[in-house]
């Protein structure tokens, strides 16, 4: 298998997929709980769930980037021999 030109944390952002799917279940299944603490938003005000989702998958995958190009850079036989 090639390697690809850049690293591709493919399993990170699949939970994170996961994740922000049932992040947006439970938000929107406790909808009437919600609309009694918020003042000025909708209780399924897509604008808000939108934002939300887009800044924790930018976040998971600025973090699963960062973590895949550190372990590009670490040679496989120094760490074999540490441990």
């Amino acid at each position: 298998m090639p390697a690809a030109p850049f690293p591709v944390p493919t399993e990170g952002m699949m939970l994170t997929g996961m994740g922000l799917g049932l992040e947006l279940l439970i938000a929107l299944g406790v909808t009437r709980l919600l609309a009694s603490f918020l003042f000025g938003v909708g209780s399924t005000d897509t604008s808000t769930l939108a934002a939300t989702a887009g800044i924790l998958a930018s976040v998971a995958a600025t973090a699963c980037y960062i973590s895949a190009r550190t372990a590009t850079r670490i040679e496989l036989v120094a760490a074999l021999r540490a441990e």
